[in-house]
């Protein structure tokens, strides 16, 4: 009788979900898709879409702690070296087979050979160890502090767990199948590049128990199918939010707040996790090849400048000389002092000292990615007052990705500094943030090349106390400053518009997700 009772609960909960119309949440985000890699591409919007569709080992939560995801149950050896980590019940890829320690063991592998972070951690990888196809193991040589850090590194590079097949192709070539094990399946055959992506709701996704926190907790799904519309002109975006042709702007063009806020049919949401704008230089070509050169533009730039034009409302930024962001645990100002203040005169003496000749700063500009375009022209107007000759060049941002992979000079597509912006998950300790590794070809775009930084990194690895990590990560900041792998040019808070409809979490997640939001 129990069990008649159940299926007579279940066919009425199925005939009301078929009566129910099918929901479908139009959104345009920051930027359109051209990589659906997110291991190969490091663009936030390629991380995004990773998101949607592949689930993590573990997943940071809303206090920016490490909380378990796809894995149940772990245990550490008492020497520290054998982490075993048995996956949870009801795992199953896009295509109904189930995930395996094989394909997570390969997954990591591919991730590790493309993220910083990941990169570490293979120096102390003794090896990888399948115990049963729910159980692996990772043996390492030496002690490795941040281990649950990075497998639950929650931005770029993330590690998505993917089928063994795909996991197996080079990193440093795109996959071309899109399976996952996430809340959401890719409509390959409804994607138009340029113009839109499709994701429905995974039935089969099994969310974890625990209430959603951060990119932690139970991925559960309100929608029946989410769009990312492309619409590249802010002010098209606005018109078709206006007139509900969509449901949401992921990141809102400031100068329109004011429309928006008086319009009580939209709801704007501010983000949670900070943004850090930073200035990149190129190690590679003159006049940057020359620390000293380097850190007269540190002197030169001046923050307030950056945060004015790039957001103008003092609501959504705020100066902040803290490389590891303002507000996190390891949060410091020590080396910052006289730097990032547009000090113009100290930038002169330094460029004497170190004999600039005139070599023009080739900067590339992203005309179509309105919270960043406005580094280059600042950082021009800056850098010339205090002696530098500097060329803007604009073009679109995904012309401008392209480009920043090149290491010939300017006369051969190359560049010499360029602007943009890290969101706070990405840099919060000397691992994680991407452009403080210092390995020289493998590094990214700017290419430090700094032993005595990559041995500052080392010692965080080994740093298992918050006292030790916190020490560490100052020594790490102080010396970065003083080679200048990258500058610091304040952190900005993004908006995002909703339809008065659409409902929200109450505690919005530091990356834009789409589980738990559902419309009225």
């Amino acid at each position: 009788m129990r069990r008649f009772v159940v299926s007579l609960a279940a066919l009425a909960t199925l005939a009301v979900a078929s009566a129910a119309p099918a929901q479908t949440l139009k959104v345009v985000m920051h930027s359109d898709v051209k990589a659906l890699d997110p291991i190969w591409s490091g663009a936030y919007i390629t991380r995004n879409h990773g998101y949607m569709l592949y689930d993590t080992l573990f997943a940071i939560d809303e206090n920016l702690k490490i909380q378990p995801q796809m894995v149940d149950s772990w245990t550490t050896s008492d020497d520290g070296l054998t982490w075993t980590f048995k996956l949870r019940d009801g795992l199953e890829w896009h295509d109904g087979t189930p995930v395996t320690s094989e394909d997570c063991i390969a997954s990591l592998k591919r991730w590790s050979a493309r993220d910083a972070m990941g990169q570490k951690l293979a120096l102390s990888l003794q090896e990888y160890k399948i115990v049963d196809p729910r159980t692996f193991q990772i043996v390492l040589k030496e002690k490795f502090g941040p281990l649950i850090e990075a497998l639950g590194k929650p931005s770029v590079v993330v590690p998505f767990m993917m089928p063994k097949k795909m996991a197996e192709v080079d990193a440093f070539k795109q996959i071309d199948d899109y399976i996952g094990s996430g809340p959401f399946i890719f409509k390959k055959d409804e994607w138009k590049p340029g113009e839109k992506l499709v994701y429905v709701k995974n039935p089969k996704y099994k969310p974890r128990s625990e209430p959603m926190s951060g990119l932690a907790g139970g991925k559960v799904v309100n929608v029946d199918r989410v769009e990312w519309v492309w619409i590249p002109d802010a002010e098209t975006q606005l018109n078709a939010l206006l007139n509900g042709e969509i449901d949401m702007i992921e990141s809102v063009s400031y100068d329109h707040l004011g429309i928006l806020e008086k319009d009580k049919n939209i709801r704007l949401i501010r983000g949670r996790a900070s943004n850090q704008y930073v200035f990149r230089m190129n190690w590679l070509q003159p006049p940057f090849n020359n620390q000293k050169v380097r850190q007269a533009a540190s002197y030169a730039l001046n923050q307030e400048e950056f945060l004015q034009a790039g957001i103008g409302d003092k609501r959504y930024y705020r100066v902040c000389k803290a490389m590891f962001t303002c507000d996190s645990p390891l949060a410091s100002t020590v080396g910052m002092d006289g730097l990032i203040e547009g000090n113009a005169a100290k930038a002169r003496e330094l460029l004497k000292e170190a004999g600039y000749d005139g070599t023009v700063v080739v900067m590339p500009q992203p005309t179509d990615l309105g919270v960043i375009k406005q580094i280059a022209p600042v950082a021009k107007a800056q850098l010339e007052k205090a002696g530098f000759k500097v060329e803007v060049q604009p073009m679109d941002w995904q012309s401008m990705v392209a480009r920043l992979a090149k290491k010939g000079p300017p006369s051969e597509g190359g560049w010499n500094a360029f602007g943009t912006s890290w969101v706070q998950l990405d840099i919060l300790d000397p691992l994680m943030t991407p452009f403080l590794a210092a390995t020289c070809d493998k590094a990214r775009s700017g290419w430090p090349c700094d032993e005595a930084l990559e041995k500052l990194r080392d010692k965080f690895v080994k740093a298992t106390t918050d006292a030790e990590k916190k020490s560490v990560a100052e020594e790490v900041q102080r010396h970065a400053l003083q080679v200048v792998t990258h500058v610091p040019l304040g952190e900005w808070y993004g908006v995002q518009a909703v339809r008065a409809n659409v409902v929200t979490r109450p505690v919005p997640a530091p990356i834009t997700t789409f589980w738990g939001i559902g419309k009225k």
